[in-house]
């Protein structure tokens, strides 16, 4: 793990992580155990498919993975927005 200079003096780290087998380097300003942890979860989003598919291709089961993993965010802003309504709406009452 290397510290890099950003933009405007920003710090970033670049950590690699292993996804479906292979080795990718991020760069971000997030820590290395927050990157390690979402790499962790599309690892295993991506094998949970691939065992269900077994002869789809990487880049197939790379594909179905982020739709999953975006149908959940999608949830779960909906979700949110539903807690914001009501915490504004007991507030007016």
């Amino acid at each position: 793990m290397q510290q890099a200079q950003g933009v405007a003096g920003n710090e970033h780290t670049k950590v690699t992580v292993t996804i479906l087998g292979q080795e990718y380097v991020v760069k971000g300003g997030e820590s290395p155990e927050y990157v390690q942890m979402l790499a962790a979860y599309v690892d295993k989003k991506m094998r949970q498919i691939g065992q269900k598919y077994p002869h789809f291709p990487p880049v197939k089961i790379a594909i179905l993975a982020a739709l999953n993993i975006a149908d959940e965010l999608n949830k779960v802003q909906q979700d949110y927005a539903t807690l914001v309504k009501l915490i504004q709406e007991e507030r007016r009452a």
